[in-house]
């Protein structure tokens, strides 16, 4: 489901949030604003795919397969987080996808949740069936069931573990991010000439850099801004 209904010309813009958050999260409120301002139609999709409670990765590359629908168009893909994997993902399926814009993508997701969790509560998750976590879009505690790590575990293990993207793409991610590691962009970005990598003095969140998000993308989206 999309929040807003797609541009009249040009690509589609798409707005993917993070895990446990949502459609109207702060940065993809603010970013969709800043460019309805300049006449783009920034569409925030809910990924809450099946639910929180049976969020899945491959739901979610599929909801937003679907979104773009049957149209040949091309889409500009904006991703946080979770959804910055996710477009990651969609861009090596689906050739409609011409430019990313990820803010700390969570590149790795299961081995480092693995690890953060720790080898005894992670098999804890297993054997319980559920992980309880923050839902920050309904300011509630949730489950996520096992199966998440299941899915998302198969689909991030493709490649190498690390998306194949191939298309333009700006990742912006904070130095002092303790939930994705920047080293992971930096890794992803090293020797790759169409993946610009700008660092900011920022944790995991990025609020406080949503100007310097925006001056970045309105560059490096430049060309189809201007038609």
């Amino acid at each position: 489901m999309s929040t807003t209904p797609p541009s009249a010309v040009g690509p589609r813009w798409l707005y993917l949030h993070g895990f446990a958050s949502g459609p109207s999260s702060t940065k993809g409120v603010q970013i969709a604003a800043h460019y309805a301002r300049r006449g783009v139609a920034v569409e925030r999709l809910d990924l809450r795919v099946p639910s929180l409670e049976r969020l899945r990765l491959r739901a979610m590359i599929d909801a937003v397969k679907q979104a773009l629908g049957g149209a040949r168009e091309r889409a500009v893909v904006m991703g946080s987080s979770l959804g910055g994997l996710t477009a990651c993902r969609v861009a090596e399926e689906d050739a409609r996808v011409c430019a990313l814009v990820l803010l700390a993508p969570a590149f790795r997701i299961m081995e480092r949740w693995r690890l953060r969790l720790g080898e005894e509560a992670y098999r804890a998750w297993e054997e319980r069936g559920w992980l309880e976590v923050d839902d920050y879009a309904e300011k509630r505690r949730a489950r996520v069931d096992y199966g998440f790590a299941l899915d998302a575990a198969e689909v991030d293990d493709r490649s190498g573990g690390w998306p194949d993207v191939r298309v333009p793409t700006l990742i912006v991610h904070g130095r002092n991010d303790d939930v994705v590691d920047i080293e992971l962009s930096r890794t992803f970005a090293a020797g790759k000439r169409h993946v610009r990598l700008v660092e900011v003095d920022d944790g995991h969140e990025l609020v406080a850099s949503i100007p310097r998000i925006l001056r970045e993308a309105d560059e490096f989206l430049r060309c189809f801004l201007e038609g």
